[in-house]
């Protein structure tokens, strides 16, 4: 079994091979991860090559995206032995500290959530997270990165809270949001974390649609059904 875990590698390919993609939420080409979550295998070696990347990183804690993130994140938190919390959609989880509305590539958001946690902080028990403390160093981790938005704002919540976010991770990555030419008309994830002071936060990504190809079969009559969430 081949240990290439580098981005769009020989790994890489053998998960982007099962990965489908649909017409969704208005976006031509939205990208399935249940492809390799339905395959143990499949599923396995994601999450390898996620302990591979950060067994040797120094981090405090590892926070999941609402919702494919808690399906990722949670299964590298117990491997690495490190604690594992929900960044939530606002208004899904008690007693959690929120961050600002913000946009993705389909819309807008109202903000993501962080848990304070219990026992409260000593130190500020209304406004800090016992479970985010400051000096605390955070990897985040999502399916998927696009423009950033979401990112972003998870980035912005975990330093509010005085911890810092060491890394980005996530399975897919579309490139085409990272730095697109001013004329393209595309949203720019570089300009959108320069403008937040959060450039140097790096976000990794296994795999880039340049090799996500298999085309999800659909039943006659399909219908984009895809609701904002």
């Amino acid at each position: 079994m081949s240990t290439d875990y580098s981005p769009d590698g020989e790994v890489a390919q053998q998960i982007a091979a099962v990965i489908p993609y649909y017409p969704y939420k208005g976006i031509p080409r939205f990208y399935d991860i249940n492809g390799f979550l339905v395959r143990p295998d499949i599923f396995q070696l994601v999450i390898d090559v996620l302990v591979k990347r950060y067994a040797d990183l120094e981090i405090d804690s590892i926070g999941g995206f609402d919702a494919r993130g808690f399906v990722l994140g949670a299964p590298l938190a117990l491997a690495l032995k490190k604690p594992f919390f929900m960044i939530r959609k606002p208004g899904k989880q008690p007693n959690a500290i929120t961050s600002g509305a913000y946009q993705v590539e389909y819309g807008a958001r109202a903000g993501v959530s962080i848990p304070r946690g219990h026992p409260l902080s000593k130190d500020d028990p209304l406004k800090l997270s016992s479970v985010v403390k400051k000096g605390d160093r955070v990897l985040l981790v999502d399916d998927l990165c696009a423009t950033g938005g979401t990112l972003a704002a998870g980035i912005e919540l975990v330093h509010s809270l005085g911890a810092r976010v060491v890394e980005n991770a996530c399975i897919v990555e579309l490139k085409m949001f990272t730095d697109p030419p001013a004329e393209s008309g595309l949203p720019s994830r570089k300009k959108l974390f320069e403008s937040k002071g959060i450039a140097d936060v790096p976000v990794w990504s296994l795999i880039s649609e340049e090799i996500l190809t298999l085309v999800g079969e659909l039943p006659g009559g399909y219908a984009d059904d895809g609701e904002e969430h």
